[in-house]
């Protein structure tokens, strides 16, 4: 049996840019090894699989794997994975209801004259505020110092909405160009609290660079060593919901685009509304706009 596969760049409307996704339909019958085998040939930083939905009342069972190991949520992936099937249906549907490891994940399909411009995730469980670091250990991770870190608003924290993710706030853009990640300062904190890599932002975005309120990086353990995501739907839905949780508002929605990957060539931005009731959070949204880029077939040896 031929596998289908569709690659996407995702949180981008240019090709080449945001962050590179591998789409495999038709995936029934692959075992978790082949499936992790097979991302791990595509070498993004994540490869999804789409599969009959356990329950019929949902679209897809979609699992997402990285280089090395599945995860049970990711943010890119599922708006890279709703764009593919909402642009391979005859009509593009509204909504597409997913099954994750982390429970259910509605994604919104925005169309513009029958053309699907956007996709739009709701994040499958509630903000979790885990454990603080100090402001030495957070810069230790990044090779900055410690007052590189701005603490006004909220310090070193692991979050997460699904997955977990050490939030820091630089305080300069100057700071974000100037990180690198350092193994040693790594291996002395994670794992901590499921999270094994750090999301660092500053509100510092110079005017003419990218239309956003934040500028993010993410880096992240890679097949090779320590590396950068150039756009984490995941980590950014975590920090936009640690924001609108620290925000005064008691009702309302707040709106954040912000910005990734400027440094490493694959600008991104991704569009976050956070909605609050009774001054708690009651749903996190982060989406974009995805390029479809490759697309194919292959075949395993004794599988279909």
């Amino acid at each position: 049996m031929q596998r289908r596969y569709i690659t996407v760049d995702v949180f981008t409307n240019q090709a080449f840019g945001g962050n590179p996704l591998a789409v495999v339909l038709d995936a029934g019958g692959l075992s978790t090894a082949q499936m992790q085998a097979i991302a791990t040939e595509f070498n993004y930083s994540e490869t999804t699989f789409v599969l009959p939905p356990q329950d019929p009342a949902h679209d897809a069972q979609v699992r997402i794997f990285t280089v090395n190991r599945e995860l049970p949520f990711a943010g890119h992936p599922n708006v890279g994975t709703a764009y593919v099937l909402a642009t391979q249906a005859a009509k593009p549907p509204a909504r597409l209801l997913f099954e994750e490891g982390a429970g259910l994940v509605p994604v919104e399909i925005a169309t513009e004259q029958g053309r699907v411009v956007s996709t739009e995730f709701t994040a499958p469980q509630p903000l979790k505020r885990l454990s603080h670091l100090g402001a030495e250990q957070a810069a230790s991770c990044l090779s900055l110092s410690a007052s590189d870190i701005k603490l006004d608003r909220h310090p070193p924290q692991i979050i997460s909405v699904g997955l977990s993710f050490l939030a820091v706030e630089l305080t300069s853009r100057e700071a974000l160009r100037r990180a690198r990640p350092d193994a040693g300062g790594f291996a002395r904190i994670f794992p901590c609290d499921g999270s094994d890599a750090v999301y660092f932002y500053t509100r510092d975005v110079p005017s003419g660079e990218q239309p956003c309120e934040l500028q993010a990086r993410m880096f992240h353990p890679g097949a090779s060593g320590l590396s950068e995501d150039p756009a984490t739907g995941s980590a950014t839905a975590a920090c936009a919901a640690l924001l609108a949780d620290l925000d005064p508002l008691k009702d309302g929605e707040l709106k954040l685009t912000i910005g990734q990957g400027v440094d490493m060539g694959r600008p991104s931005l991704l569009l976050t509304r956070v909605r609050k009731q009774g001054g708690a959070v009651s749903s996190i949204h982060v989406g974009g706009a995805s390029v479809q880029m490759m697309e194919g077939t292959f075949r395993l040896a004794g599988v279909g």
